[in-house]
C-alpha cells in the first residue's frame, strides 16, 4: 500500500499551468481542491484525472499512457482518461475525473466531473438471470461488471465461503504479515451487494448443475434457475498425504478463515515449519518471519522458484530467505508429522508448533464434471469465455483458453487474470462477444523485495537477465524458440507495462 494519496505535490491545476509544461504523451503531477490530481495530454487533449490508483495507492504519474488511457505501473490496472472509469481489473474504483479548459496556451482543471451510471436495463437478448457460482476474484468482477454494463435482470452470486469475497493476494501478504489490518480483506463491504442488488448467499455450496432444466441445486437441496451461468469456482489447496497431516496445527491459506486461523496460531508458536516453496509458500514464509516466528522451508526442489524463475532468480529468492533468518531443507519432503514437529524423508526432525501446507492448488472442477463439460486440466472455454454447453461461461483458476500468443491453450492461477476474465465473462454474458486476450500478470512481494512477471511461460529455453538482480533493478526475458513468452520485472515497473503492451499488440496481429 501507499501513503501518496495523503500528500500533495506540484501545482495547483485549477490555478492553470501552461500548456507548454505538459509535453504529448506526458503527464504532469499537482493537485486540484485538496485531491492529488495529474494532467495527461494526447495531442491537443488535455485531461485531468485522479493521480492515485485506487487498488493500491500508486501514483499514476508514474504510469503509461495508452491511447486515451493511464496504465498503473504496479499492478497493471487501467484508468480512462476521459471518465475516470476503472476499465482492467485489479483496480475496481474509478478515480476522479475534471473539467479542462484550455485559454491563451494556459490550462485550467476546475469541476469535478460526474457520469451518469448507465440505466438499468433489459436488453432482447439479454438473459433474465445470471448465476455466478463462486465468491473469489473472477465471480465479484463479473457481478460489478454486469451492474456497470446496466444489466438489470435478477442477478445471484452462491459462494461457498461464509465471508464477502476478498482480497486473496493480501492474506498471505500484508494481514499474514500482521502490515495490514483484517477490513482490508474484503473487497466490497456486504452492503454494497445490497446496494447493486447482488444477491450474495454466503455458505452456499453448489452440488450440481441440471444444465437441461437450467437451474443449480445447493447442498441444502434448494433451487436456483438461472438463464445464464458463470462457474467460477476457482481452486483448492492440494492436501499433503502423509501421517499427521490432519491434526489441528497443520494449516492451509486459501480464504479469511484459513488466514484468520493461521494468524492465531502464528501468536501462539515460535517454530514453523512451511512445506512448499512455491510462491505462496515463501510469502507465507516471509510474513511469518516478519511476526518474528523460526522459519523452516521444506521442498523436493533443488532450487526454490527454478521451474518458473531460472536457476538465477532463484537463488536469489533463496538467499534472500536465508538473509531474514530462513532455513531451507531442498530436495525432500515431510515423511509425517506429530505434535511436536516434522520428519523428513532424509530423516531430518524439525521441531514446530506450526505447518503450513503450500504445494499448491487444484481447479475446482467437481461441478464441470457433473455437469457434462468438456475438460482437459481445466474447463475448455473459447475465446469468449463460453464454455462447451451454450449460455454457461467459465472464468477464473478453473478455465484453460486459447492463448493467441502461444497458440495453444492455457490454464493460468493468477489474481488479475481472474478478475479480468470475470468482466470479459459479463460482457459476453450480456452478447457483446469479446475476446479475453489480456496477457496474464502477476506480482510476489516477499519481505521488502517484489517482483512482477508479464505473460505466461510453461514452459521456456532461455532466460536473458538484462541488469542485476543483486542491485535489484532487472529483467529477465523467458523464450522459446527464440519466441518471447514472459518476463519477470524488479523495480522496472514501467518495461513490465511496456511489455505487456507490446504482448497484446502481438495478438493483435494474430501472431
Amino acid at each position: 500500500m501507499s501513503d501518496v494519496a495523503g500528500k500533495l505535490s506540484g501545482p495547483d491545476l485549477s490555478k492553470g499551468v501552461a500548456l507548454s509544461a505538459v509535453a504529448d504523451g506526458t503527464m504532469l503531477l499537482g493537485h486540484i481542491d485538496g485531491e492529488p490530481a495529474m494532467l495527461a495530454r494526447r495531442g491537443d487533449e488535455v485531461f485531468a484525472v485522479g493521480a492515485i490508483c485506487t487498488h493500491y495507492g500508486a501514483p499514476l504519474e508514474q504510469g503509461l499512457l495508452v491511447g486515451d488511457t493511464v496504465r498503473c505501473q504496479w499492478h497493471h490496472a487501467c484508468f480512462s482518461l476521459r471518465t475516470g472509469a476503472a476499465f482492467r481489473a485489479p483496480a475496481l474504483d474509478p478515480v476522479p475525473c475534471w473539467r479542462v479548459e484550455q485559454r491563451d496556451g494556459t490550462v485550467y482543471a476546475r469541476d469535478k466531473l460526474t457520469f451518469a451510471k448507465p440505466p438499468l436495463r433489459g436488453s432482447p437478448g439479454a438473459p433474465r438471470s445470471v448465476v455466478i457460482v463462486g465468491g473469489g476474484g473472477a465471480g465479484n468482477a463479473a457481478a460489478e461488471m454486469l451492474r456497470r454494463e446496466g444489466y438489470s435482470g435478477r442477478l445471484t452470486m452462491l459462494s461457498a465461503d461464509a465471508d464477502v469475497p476478498c482480497d486473496r493476494p493480501i492474506l498471505s501478504k500484508g494481514f499474514l504479515a500482521g502490515a495490514t489490518p483484517e477490513a482490508s480483506n474484503s473487497l466490497r463491504p456486504l452492503e454494497f451487494y445490497r446496494e447493486h442488488g447482488i444477491d450474495l448467499r454466503l455458505g452456499a455450496r453448489v452440488a450440481m448443475i441440471d444444465t437441461a432444466n437450467r437451474h443449480v441445486q445447493l447442498a441444502d437441496s434448494s433451487r436456483q434457475g438461472y438463464d445464464a451461468l458463470l462457474l467460477a469456482t476457482g481452486a483448492e489447496p492440494v492436501r499433503l498425504g502423509v501421517p499427521g497431516s490432519d491434526l489441528p496445527h497443520v494449516l492451509y491459506l486459501r480464504t479469511v478463515a484459513d488466514s484468520r486461523a493461521l494468524v492465531a496460531k502464528a501468536a501462539a508458536s515460535r517454530r514453523v515449519v512451511v512445506i512448499g516453496a512455491s510462491f505462496i509458500g515463501l510469502e507465507v514464509a516471509a510474513s511469518l518471519r516478519t511476526r518474528g516466528l523460526g522459519v523452516h522451508v521444506v521442498a523436493p526442489d533443488v532450487v526454490p522458484m527454478e521451474r518458473i524463475l531460472g536457476p538465477e532468480a532463484g537463488h536469489f529468492v533463496q538467499k534472500l530467505h536465508e538473509d531474514h533468518g530462513v532455513v531451507f531443507h531442498l530436495g525432500t519432503t515431510a515423511a509425517s508429522i506429530d505434535g511436536q514437529g516434522v520428519t523428513l524423508q532424509d530423516g531430518t526432525r524439525l521441531e514446530a508448533d506450526l505447518v503450513v501446507v503450500g504445494i499448491g492448488v487444484r481447479p475446482a472442477l467437481s461441478l464441470a464434471e457433473q455437469a457434462g463439460l468438456a475438460i482437459d486440466r481445466g474447463v475448455i472455454v473459447d475465446e469468449y469465455l463460453e464454455t462447451s454447453e451454450p449460455g454457461i461461461f467459465a472464468a477464473g483458476d478453473i478455465a484453460r483458453w486459447p492463448d493467441r500468443l502461444s497458440g495453444e491453450r492455457i490454464r493460468v492461477e493468477h489474481w488479475v487474470v481472474a478478475e479480468r476474465q470475470g468482466q470479459t465473462a459479463a460482457r459476453n454474458i450480456l452478447g457483446q462477444r469479446e475476446r479475453f486476450d489480456a496477457v496474464p500478470f502477476f506480482w510476489t512481494e516477499q519481505y521488502d523485495f517484489g517482483l512482477g512477471y508479464v505473460g505466461h511461460a510453461e514452459g521456456w529455453d532461455q532466460a536473458e537477465t538484462v541488469g542485476s538482480l543483486e542491485a535489484r533493478d532487472c529483467s529477465i526475458t523467458y523464450r522459446l524458440g527464440g519466441r518471447t513468452l514472459a518476463k519477470a520485472i524488479v523495480h522496472r515497473d514501467l518495461e513490465g507495462l511496456r511489455e505487456e503492451l507490446g504482448l497484446e499488440r502481438l495478438m493483435g496481429a494474430g501472431a
